[in-house]
């Protein structure tokens, strides 16, 4: 009897990684803007409403059009849509570095958020077919820890190229890095294997869903100027939620959904997408009132509040190795609880008492509490849906992942508005207030919402 035998690809781990460096660029990209959205303010006159785009923007078009890049990469092939991924983020670095107006800032974030939506799912589809068994799981393991830590480097990557030679170098540093990368797998990887059926993909359903959580965050954004009260807040929300109703009809009928909405009624996936909304939501106030208070209000410049992120990256990686070795024995319950209220406790101790080196600590606790949910919520979305179903899912997953990103500047801008454009620091101790509330009370959720393992 003769039997297959595939041979692994020899560069295989070399693929990985360039693939890992293109990946870590991507999430770097979430946070280390934000060190330098203070001299961004000061270069280009830009409003608090601006700023907060300058991180939402990215997030938003990264998560609204993930699920779409995924497709493609299916339709035309995943080397394909990697290098042209690596190409569109490239350019929109450049371009994104020499803006002099707010407006051009914006719009290349957004076109960055276009190239990191075709370059990471496509390149996890990549990772998945060039390994195989144990090996598998080890690179997928790497490319986990990968955005485990890097979302917290990237404030202090942040702080030395704006301290350095300029915050328009936060965006130049991806052009060579991007084109050298691209040219090398060009070279490594496999030739595409398209298959014969390709599809459609739903541009309908990634544009309503992009278009719906744009038009949230534009709502919360706004709220600092206008209230959160006001009828325009209020007809905004509801536009953004009937926009939802109709992503979700549409999804329930189109031939080639970009999503399987079916999957976010499931209790395990409902649970995990809503620790990685929350948890990234955490994550990005933390940054963006932290170097907004350690800038503003005690004049702290770009290097010297990078290096104060550094215990806060620290603790967020072990809070998730800490929790990646324990949730087997423990339970993915009473983890998310506990990862919340540890959190909540951070948090709260800035809200109590705004010091340097009391926010310091207070946030780093807080990190170790994030870090914890983080590794919570992927086990929870994913433990306990089909094989067929993980790509699926682990997208859903991912893009709930920017959104969270993209929302949580959004509404820690607003509460701190006062503080980011004013001289008074009630704006700062609100917010870490409110981020302290929503964690306890989401601790409470978790603890209801979230699945007993099964037997």
């Amino acid at each position: 009897m003769n039997e297959t035998v595939v041979t692994p690809h020899p560069w295989r781990w070399r693929i990985l990684g360039f693939l890992g460096v293109a990946q870590l660029m991507l999430i770097l990209d979430v946070t280390v803007v934000a060190i330098a959205l203070p001299q961004i303010e000061t270069d280009l006159g830009a409003s608090r409403a601006a700023l907060t785009w300058t991180v939402s923007a990215y997030a938003l078009a990264f998560g609204g059009l993930m699920l779409l890049g995924g497709r493609l990469a299916d339709i035309l092939g995943a080397k394909r849509v990697v290098l042209a991924g690596l190409l569109v983020f490239s350019a929109a670095s450049l371009l994104t570095g020499l803006a002099d107006s707010s407006e051009l800032l914006i719009a290349g974030r957004v076109a960055q958020g276009v190239g990191a939506a075709l370059l990471s799912p496509s390149a996890l589809s990549l990772v998945v077919t060039l390994f195989d068994g144990d090996e598998r799981n080890r690179a997928l393991g790497v490319w986990s820890a990968l955005g485990g830590g890097g979302a917290a480097l990237g404030v202090l990557l942040g702080g030395l190229l704006t301290a350095g030679p300029g915050w328009p170098w936060v965006f130049y540093v991806n052009v060579p890095i991007g084109l050298v990368i691209a040219a090398v797998l060009a070279r490594m990887l496999p030739r595409p294997v398209v298959p014969a059926s390709r599809g459609r993909l739903d541009v309908l359903g990634a544009l309503l869903v992009t278009a719906s959580t744009g038009t949230l965050i534009y709502a919360l954004i706004q709220a600092g100027e206008d209230g959160w009260a006001t009828a325009t807040t209020g007809l905004l929300v509801l536009a953004a939620a009937a926009g939802y109703l109709v992503f979700v009809a549409w999804q329930r009928r189109a031939g080639t959904p970009l999503m399987d909405v079916r999957l976010l009624a499931r209790r395990p996936v409902a649970t995990g997408t809503f620790l990685i909304l929350l948890a990234t939501a955490l994550m990005i106030a933390v940054f963006f009132l932290g170097t907004f208070y350690f800038q503003h209000a005690h004049s702290y410049g770009p290097l010297r509040t990078g290096l104060l992120f550094l215990p806060v990256a620290l603790a967020t990686m072990a809070g998730a190795n800490l929790t990646g070795r324990s949730i087997a024995r423990f339970g993915a319950r009473p983890l998310a609880v506990a990862g919340l209220l540890v959190a909540a406790a951070g948090l709260a101790v800035p809200a109590l008492w705004l010091e340097p080196a009391v926010v310091v600590v207070g946030v780093a606790v807080a990190a170790a509490g994030t870090g914890a949910i983080f590794v919570v919520a992927s086990a929870t979305a994913l433990g306990q849906v089909a094989p067929h179903e993980a790509g699926v899912a682990s997208g859903i997953v991912s893009t709930f992942h920017e959104f969270g990103a993209a929302g949580g500047a959004a509404v820690v801008s607003s509460i701190a508005a006062a503080s980011i454009v004013g001289d008074t620091l009630d704006g700062f101790t609100n917010a870490f207030v409110v981020a302290a509330v929503a964690a306890g009370v989401s601790a409470l959720v978790a603890s209801v919402l979230t699945p007993r393992p099964q037997a």
